[in-house]
């Protein structure tokens, strides 16, 4: 969201409006949680975008809510993640049902995820937190699968939290519904957070000499500075989770990999990958 606040100027000709949290995560969440019990008024969508756009005109609208799906102590429950993320989709329809609806968000492998989400939470124990399933089951495709069908046709774009230095640009484009190549302010700031300053300013040498380089290219190109500047501290993650051990993470790691390639063939859902 702050890299396509830093955007919003340029977008605005585009008919792009990109307006700030505050003026609805709450309204969202409470017309939502209504819509638990009752369906939406006729007038929601009319007093939603009143309350977002306070007057502008924009012919597309992008919103970001990181708890639209559930908070922390909701995300995981019968070996589901996010189980509510198929109802509130289904929701989110029904209020835009005269527009054209996209979800776009980012996946994590799990094994770095529950750990996360756990301690996020009370605490306790970490099957209890698993609900007794065995962490290596649980799939973000189960997930999509149910937003799929609940979605009535809206687009879903999703890439892996893991990727998202090398592909940042692109995430942002698509969000935005901008052009193959258009340029986007915060393009590499993801992938700069990771590498050593020295290799910052040789990347910006590198490619400012290089206009030409295609997408495909410039990601080449960064993987090579990666290997040679990431910052170990930045692209290590350490697990802790009480009873795991290494070879359980290792197998979580794997299956979420296999899942990712299985999610990229589901039709309806998109996947950007490096």
């Amino acid at each position: 969201m702050k890299c396509l606040l830093r955007n919003k100027g340029s977008l605005v000709p585009d008919g792009v409006a990109v307006p700030g949290p505050g003026r609805y995560r709450k309204l969202l969440t409470g017309m939502l949680d209504a819509m638990e019990q009752a369906p939406a008024a006729p007038d929601a969508r009319g007093l939603l975008l009143d309350a977002i756009l306070e007057g502008d005109r924009a012919e597309r609208i992008l919103l970001s809510h990181p708890h639209i799906f559930g908070e922390t102590a909701t995300a995981l429950c019968d070996g589901i993640l996010y189980p509510k993320a198929a109802a509130r989709v289904a929701a989110l329809s029904d209020i835009f049902a005269q527009d054209e609806l996209e979800f776009h968000m980012a996946l994590r492998n799990p094994a770095t995820l529950l750990p996360a989400l756990f301690h996020a939470g009370p605490g306790g124990d970490a099957a209890d937190f698993t609900d007794g399933y065995d962490p290596r089951v649980i799939r973000w495709s189960d997930t999509l699968l149910r937003m799929k069908e609940a979605a009535r046709g809206a687009e879903i774009l999703v890439w892996c939290n893991e990727d998202a230095p090398i592909i940042w640009g692109q995430v942002i484009r698509e969000i935005a519904g901008l052009n193959h190549g258009d340029a986007v302010t915060g393009a590499f700031d993801l992938f700069e957070e990771i590498m050593e300053p020295e290799g910052q300013q040789q990347f910006r040498d590198y490619i400012s000499t290089r206009p030409e380089l295609t997408e495909i290219q410039m990601r080449r190109v960064m993987v090579v500075f990666l290997e040679k500047f990431a910052r170990e501290d930045e692209i290590d993650e350490v697990i802790d989770m009480p009873g795991w051990h290494a070879d359980l993470i290792a197998d979580m790691t794997a299956a979420y990999e296999e899942d990712v390639f299985e999610i990229g063939r589901i039709p309806g859902v998109t996947l950007i990958a490096p």
